[in-house]
């Protein structure tokens, strides 16, 4: 016999596959016995039609394709044969699924096969529609499946009840029909027909309110007495699993009654005694009961408030954390996590327990239980809790150490109880994990450090501790780093001594090795070593005798290859040989960081403009005021209305920008007089040039703010607007620099008649369109334009349609353009009337937008145009 023909046995086909040695060889035996398929299914073959087709759901495990053989299946379905039809429904379920067009000839065999009077075929018929079942085939069949459901034999109720399940889920709107024989199922003896009504009525309630209601009220006492029966039964070998009588049955009665209590007292109250006998008679010691334990927690966290349950449920979690199983130690704190937003007194008392998880070995569980106890912090148990969590960082893996250290720093700035404990404990993890500290982290300790003045010198002393034993975590250094920049004297000195302190001995030159440590590691990056520079520059100041150790430091950065070293080693180099005179001034202590506002910027609450506590403010269209600066002004975002600075107000915003120190007589020129060499400072710095003493008046308005010439504020500028700032200046002025935005546009003279440039304002490879510009007399906001479209190629463009946006400062008017239709290589003309509001102050801008066809397809052109001529 040919080992390959249709008549081959299927043990005969899987030993010759499983001696095959490769993969190629495996695919022959596959490709051959396929042809032999494909030729006996050609000729018709009723003999070996079977055993084909259990041939194919072999090949169709081993993943190869086995399409041709769909409708063998139905073939085989059809047939009137128990054996034929077994083998015909097993291959529908496994080559076919719901989205098979195939399957819509398999309907009516569904159909017959349901109400056949062999209960064995019924059963077939069943399990292929509970696995394969879609939302039409649901909706032909549903009245057999539901007739089915009251049917003799519990097997076939079981079966029909699962193929009920999959019925509803597909047609939710055929849910009502299925009410009440899903209810009677209830009533069932048998535990396989009971425990499938159960999921159904489950499943019901999930999709229909209707049904929900019906379950909850005609149904709830009798699952009640159910669950009671079955908790109390005695022994039954049939159903008896460790000890506990069908705990699937359990699982699945819990699960309903949680559905049947969530949102309603009166259910609640009815389950509330069986639950707690259910959680209180239940082993732990099994796996079964553990897992009825579980689902009873679930339960109870989930119906409405009792108490006394709700303590008796977390202490079972409690008690699975101890649990040798890390599955249920796992899946108890998971449910912890839940309780805690119910009762988190209650799982307080577990804290102990909580805290031994975050050490396991297990990292799914590590992880879980830092964010449980994350939660569970509060002000009363912060201090605790973080020096449980900082304890196990001394010893915790590499792997674990960046979530453990933003799980304590959040804590630890969260609820601190006071500064000197929130340093303590930041200096802790930074000296213990530095290096996977964040950037926010640390930058709102340095925050903290400068508003607690009375703190400096302590701190600055329990860095340079730190920084003893610790060097080579990177964000101590550069706290470290920053501290002694700023409190280096105090250091020296042993100045704000604390009770707490033991005393420390450090000289100036002790203080400078640091730094010169911290710029020289070779694991120091550049925000570091620029840090060190800064700071080797300010205790240049504190420390006359290190100032020219400190310079030569400097100097041998002076040939970096980075950029920025190289450019402050320069500098710093030449203030601390040339310029003695200002370099006091220039290395003076930081002022006091805005805590409030750096806190509130963190959280997002308050925008990222500069602010000063007495600045006016203006209130925004959602009702927040914001507060305005005069530095603000500078962006253009203050109102009309704002009071303008005193000159020296000016004077005070150009020594921030500055860095340096403007004494009187040295600001005099920028309060409103040109100096004698008519420099003007801001311009010197932004190297354009020296104005004349007419344009110094215009830079210190600027800076001054002078509400007479700011333009208003737009509410809303379509993503069109420019922003620019607007100045008094004469006509021989220089031009002033838009310090975002280039040079502003300059006023327009009076002359209405003159001649502005054509403008090309939007080019392609096929269309070119230009703008000619014209004033009418005596109303010099309005400007005409004339634009003409050309058309490149040599397609002509039909349904021609141009559209503009300008910003609402602008108003606009089309005129109808010349032609709908732009001919090829010819062009048409289209007027635009713009009048410009903010005249002399901003210039106009415009989004284009040009539709048309070629060959009926089609065409967009998007633009926008900026290059407007000035003065318009």
């Amino acid at each position: 016999m040919n080992p390959f023909s249709s008549g081959t046995r299927l043990r005969d086909m899987i030993r010759a596959i499983r001696a095959c040695k490769t993969a190629a060889e495996e695919r022959a035996v596959v490709r051959k016995e396929c042809a032999a398929i494909r030729a006996a299914i050609n000729e018709n073959d009723n003999d070996y039609r079977h055993r084909n087709l259990a041939k194919l759901m072999f090949i169709h495990m081993l993943g190869y394709p086995t399409h041709f053989g769909q409708m063998e299946c139905l073939k085989l379905i059809a047939s009137p044969e128990f054996p034929e039809k077994r083998i015909g429904y097993l291959g529908l379920m496994l080559l076919l699924d719901e989205r098979q067009e195939v399957l819509m000839l398999v309907t009516n065999s569904l159909k017959q096969d349901l109400n056949h009077t062999n209960q064995y075929i019924v059963g077939l018929a069943l399990c292929a529609l509970g696995n394969i079942c879609s939302a039409e085939m649901a909706r032909d069949l549903a009245p057999e499946v539901e007739r089915l459901l009251q049917f003799r034999d519990p097997n076939i109720r079981k079966k029909a009840a699962l193929c009920s399940i999959r019925i509803i889920k597909k047609v939710p709107d055929l849910a009502e029909n299925f009410i009440n024989p899903a209810t009677s199922l209830l009533r069932e003896k048998h535990h396989g027909v009971l425990i499938t009504g159960v999921q159904l009525c489950t499943d019901l309630c999930k999709i229909s309110t209707e049904a929900l209601e019906h379950i909850r009220k005609k149904c709830t006492d009798g699952l009640v007495r159910t669950l009671k029966d079955l908790a109390n039964s005695p022994y039954s070998p049939e159903y008896d699993i460790a000890g506990i009588t069908d705990p699937f049955l359990h699982i699945r009665l819990l699960k309903l009654l949680r559905v049947l209590g969530e949102g309603n007292a009166d259910a609640s109250d009815t389950m509330n005694d069986i639950l707690a006998q259910v959680a209180t008679k239940t082993e732990s010691n099994k796996v079964a009961g553990n897992a009825i334990l579980y689902e009873c927690v679930q339960t109870i966290m989930s119906i409405e408030d009792n108490g006394g349950l709700r303590v008796l449920a977390i202490n079972i979690l409690g008690r699975f954390l101890s649990n040798r199983d890390n599955n249920i130690r796992y899946v108890a704190l998971n449910m912890l996590m839940k309780a805690v937003t119910a009762d988190a007194q209650a799982v307080q008392r577990h804290r102990a327990t909580i805290i031994e998880c975050v050490k396991d070995s297990d990292a799914s569980i590590r992880k879980r239980a830092l964010e449980l106890v994350y939660v569970l912090v509060n002000e009363t148990n912060v201090k605790p809790l973080a020096k449980e969590l900082i304890d196990y960082l001394e010893v915790s893996d590499l792997d674990f150490r960046e979530d453990l250290t933003a799980k304590i720093c959040s804590i630890v700035a969260k609820y601190s109880p006071e500064k000197i404990w929130y340093i303590d404990q930041m200096l802790k993890v930074l000296s213990e994990a530095g290096n996977f500290v964040k950037d926010e982290v640390w930058y709102a300790l340095v925050v903290v450090i400068s508003n607690a003045s009375e703190l400096h010198g302590y701190t600055v002393r329990a860095l340079y501790r730190a920084f003893q034993t610790s060097a080579e975590q990177e964000t101590l250094v550069r706290v470290t780093v920053w501290c002694i920049g700023e409190y280096g004297d105090m250091l020296v000195n042993n100045v704000g001594m604390l009770d707490i302190e033991d005393p420390i001995t450090v000289t100036e030159s002790d203080a400078v090795d640091v730094i010169e440590i911290a710029i020289k590691r070779h694991a120091s990056d550049l925000t570091t070593k620029a840090m060190a520079l800064v700071a080797l520059l300010k205790l240049s100041s504190r420390f006359p005798s290190c100032s020219e150790r400190i310079k030569e430091i400097i100097v041998q950065f002076k040939g970096s290859f980075v950029l920025e070293l190289q450019q402050r080693a320069i500098e710093f180099s030449s203030i601390i040989s040339k310029h003695q005179n200002i370099r006091s001034t220039l290395v003076e202590r930081m002022p006091v960081l805005d805590e409030a506002t750096y806190i509130g910027r963190r959280a997002g609450s308050l925008p990222g403009a500069a602010s000063t506590p007495t600045a006016p403010s203006f209130n925004l269209p959602n009702g927040v005021a914001k507060p305005v600066a005069p530095l603000v002004d500078l962006l253009d975002l203050s109102s009309d209305d704002a009071p303008a600075p005193s000159s020296s107000g000016g004077g005070d915003i150009l020594q921030d920008l500055l860095g340096v120190d403007l004494s009187p007589a040295s600001q005099q020129s920028v309060a409103g007089q040109a100096s004698k060499s008519g420099n003007d400072v801001l311009l010197d710095l932004l190297s354009i040039g020296s104005p004349s003493a007419e344009s110094s008046s215009s830079t210190v308005d600027i800076l001054s703010s002078n509400s007479s010439n700011k333009a208003p504020v737009s509410s809303s500028l379509d993503g069109l607007s420019s922003l620019s700032l607007s100045t008094k200046t004469t006509s021989n002025a220089a031009p002033m620099m838009n310090l975002l935005d280039g040079f502003a546009p300059s006023p327009p003279t009076e002359n209405n008649g003159s001649v502005y440039p054509s403008v090309t304002a939007f080019e392609s490879s096929s269309l070119r369109l230009t703008f000619n510009f014209s004033k009418q007399p005596g109303n010099p906001q309005t400007t005409v334009i004339q634009a003409t479209f050309m058309n490149l190629s040599s397609n002509s463009y039909t349904d021609f349609v141009f559209q503009a946006a300008v910003p609402k400062f602008l108003q606009l008017h089309l005129d109808p353009a010349s032609s709908n239709t732009l001919p090829a290589n010819g062009s048409i003309t289209q007027s635009l009337k713009i009048t410009n509001s903010q005249h002399g102050k901003k210039s106009l801008v415009m989004r284009i937008r040009i539709a048309y066809k070629i060959n009926g397809k089609d065409t967009l052109e998007e633009g926008q145009v900026n290059n407007f001529p000035h003065g318009l």
